[in-house]
């Protein structure tokens, strides 16, 4: 049986490592932070002491971790995967990072006769535990051929997209989206507040209008509206996507873009002490602005 290694069982990573077992796969989990781990064990899940020892063991290597610092020290860094990680072994990385992390990664995979595909997933908590995640992979081809059963018990949507770091590009290219999406839907909202209009009645209007999108919808009837902003994705994952999806957008040669005050945006909830709320919670700091609160006691569905 192929023996899958998991590595960081947060919000994301936990819901899909409960997925493989579900689906029958041998799993190894490690975390940082041991306790997350044992729901996973009382499921049938083995736990691994160190992520070398994870390493040893596994055929697949799958990674789900915060930041792209937190990727190159688990591959890269003393005592990490590719320590001790066997030639053949593919190893999967569901953050979202910056292509070159991805690169950077899987060049120093392959020295080590290891396949590394970023893949990084869309669809939130509530996709990660139906199977239904947006997953976008770039790598080795044939890597990824052998990988697909697995990730079609995750995913709902699984597209391979090329080289590797492609996966990547189109993950904060996303994610640019989101954050875009999410600041203007904010801004529209406090607006319409502060001028005077009743909150319910304009967020009707607005997702039956040309104005509607999905972070809309997330946003108002999952954590503004009823005030209730436990993540999600949290407010500094999506600046820190969005970031990376600035910095592609300078490689490419685009100038001053929407991207930029999404940025800013996100920073300035961060500073005003929202950055482990929902990433909804960009919204706040607007409301602070100019004195309103966008709630659910002025909206009925």
């Amino acid at each position: 049986m192929t023996r899958v290694g998991f590595i960081g069982l947060g919000v994301m990573g936990s819901r899909m490592a409960k997925r493989l077992l579900e689906a029958g796969f041998n799993v190894t989990v490690y975390n940082r932070t041991t306790e997350k781990a044992v729901p996973l064990v009382n499921l049938g899940a083995r736990q691994a002491a160190t992520v070398a020892e994870l390493a040893g063991e596994a055929d697949i290597i799958c990674t789900c971790l915060s930041m792209p610092d937190d990727v190159i020290e688990v591959y890269t860094g003393e005592g990490g995967v590719l320590s001790l990680a066997r030639p053949g072994t593919i190893c999967l990385d569901f953050t979202t990072v910056g292509p070159k992390t991805s690169r950077f990664v899987a060049r120093r995979a392959g020295e080590r006769g290891v396949a590394y595909l970023d893949a990084p997933v869309s669809g939130g908590p509530e996709g990660a535990e139906q199977g239904a995640l947006t997953i976008m992979v770039g790598g080795a081809k044939e890597a990824w051929e052998q990988v697909r059963p697995l990730l079609g018990v995750l995913g709902k949507t699984v597209e391979y997209l090329g080289e590797s770091g492609a996966g990547s590009a189109a993950k904060v290219i996303n994610q640019y989206l989101v954050a875009v999406h999410s600041v203007a839907a904010a801004e529209a909202m406090v607006a319409g507040v502060a001028y005077g209009l009743h909150a319910g009645k304009l967020y009707r209007l607005l997702k039956e209008s040309y104005g509607d999108s999905r972070m809309l919808r997330r946003h108002m009837e999952q954590f503004v509206l009823p005030r209730r902003f436990t993540p999600g994705g949290a407010v500094k994952y999506v600046h820190k996507d969005v970031r990376l999806a600035n910095e592609l957008m300078d490689e490419i040669g685009l100038g001053h873009r929407l991207g930029v005050q999404a940025e800013k945006a996100f920073a300035e909830a961060i500073a005003a002490g929202f950055a482990d709320l929902d990433m909804s919670a960009v919204i706040q700091p607007l409301e602070q602005r100019v004195g309103v609160v966008v709630k659910e006691t002025e909206w009925t569905k």
